[in-house]
């Protein structure tokens, strides 16, 4: 019986060892996976960071693209306002010699220099990508010229500019001044 109650005691205390060297095990291994843990998390953290700044990154390249090519833009836009506004107030220089051609002289000289700055004038003009609107004998169409006078004309068509008071111009598509015209028959 000794024997009985000496293997008993001896299992439980094996029993016990052995628990607690499973606890030990287990609490080693918790402790572990929680310091592993911890790691990843670091690392998981220091890529999202990555990952944000690289986002920050390719936006800000982004903004500053548009930026530049924004500001390109306005850059071409004043330049072409500028162009125009000051072709605009030429023209009415230009309307001056075109007037002065129309008079009669008995001063060839004088009239042969009129026509030749005059020329100068269109040459200029012609280099800034100026172009004359001169809609005599077209249909009449509102986006290059203005109307300021209707008449009956049974030799012209329907809506035919008739006789033109001022021409106009433009830069490319842009408008500078229109047309001043006398339309037929509308």
């Amino acid at each position: 019986m000794v024997t009985d109650l000496e293997n008993e005691e001896q299992l439980e205390e094996e029993e016990t060892v052995t628990d607690t060297a499973e606890a030990e095990d287990t609490e080693e291994k918790e402790a572990e996976e929680e310091n592993e843990q911890p790691e990843e998390s670091e690392e998981e953290k220091l890529k999202k960071e990555l990952d944000d700044t690289k986002d920050k990154y390719l936006r800000l390249m982004a903004e500053y693209d548009n930026f530049r090519k924004r500001s390109a833009k306005e850059r071409l836009e004043l330049s072409a306002s500028v162009k125009g506004d000051t072709v605009a107030e030429i023209l009415t220089v230009i309307d001056n010699f075109e007037r002065a051609l129309g008079t009669e002289t008995q001063d060839e000289a004088y009239k042969a220099g009129i026509e030749m700055i005059f020329k100068q004038f269109n040459d200029v003009l012609a280099k800034l990508g100026v172009e004359v609107i001169d809609p005599q004998g077209e249909t009449f169409d509102p986006n290059v010229a203005n109307a300021v006078n209707q008449i009956e004309d049974p030799e012209l068509g329907e809506n035919v500019v008739a006789q033109v008071f001022q021409k106009g111009y433009r830069i490319g598509e842009k408008v500078i001044r229109y047309a001043m015209v006398v339309v037929a028959n509308p």
